[in-house]
């Protein structure tokens, strides 16, 4: 195991609550919000770059040679399944899990929790807004075997939950840049957001 950070790309999901959809290859800013999620993960200074996907979605989007591809041939497992793929490739001391339905977020969103992780190493970082976790979150790789246990679509958050004396919560500056596109209506806010 290596020094550093792994940055894992989960983006295999169904989503199956944006109907027939694929809400990963929807448009935002003329590229599909998958590859608006790959170049954010290619802008991000780490030790490892990790992009879990499908072979269907890959076919709409471009990778850069340093991020490292896992395919995902079961998807309908759920979210456990893309996480336990990711850490197959994952060699680093930390583990910073994404996921590709957030088409805002920025490196300077993103900084403020790689850091925090290196001042606070061995817990749990992770993002909150007006107190409420959302994503990205960062898990020290003594959680390894936890997360490797999850199933279904259960992702770290029953983790988190269950070690209250091992997590720090960073308050984020730019709320809105977190919006997580689970639906349609979350998708048109997008566009609503560029109006407004």
């Amino acid at each position: 195991m290596q020094q550093g950070i792994s940055i894992i790309l989960l983006a295999s999901g169904l989503s199956k609550r944006t109907g027939s959809d694929d809400k990963l290859l929807l448009p935002y800013d003329d590229k599909p919000l998958l590859q608006q999620s790959i170049n954010l993960l290619s802008a991000l200074s780490a030790f490892e770059k990790i992009l879990v996907s499908t072979i269907e979605k890959l076919k709409h989007v471009k990778v850069p040679e340093e991020i490292k591809v896992m395919l995902n041939r079961n998807p309908q497992r759920g979210q456990s399944e893309s996480i336990k793929l990711g850490l197959k490739l994952a060699t680093g001391s930390t583990y910073m899990f994404m996921v590709a339905d957030q088409p805002l977020l920025t490196t300077d969103d993103i900084m403020p929790l790689i850091k925090a992780s290196r001042q606070y190493k061995d817990t749990i970082i992770y993002p909150t807004i007006d107190g409420s976790p959302t994503n990205p979150t960062i898990f020290p790789a003594r959680f390894r075997n936890e997360l490797l246990a999850l199933t279904e679509d259960r992702g770290g958050r029953d983790i988190r939950n269950s070690n209250p004396d091992s997590r720090i919560p960073v308050e984020v500056e730019n709320p809105d840049n977190f919006l997580d596109i689970d639906t349609m209506k979350d998708y048109y806010r997008l566009f609503a957001k560029e109006i407004g």
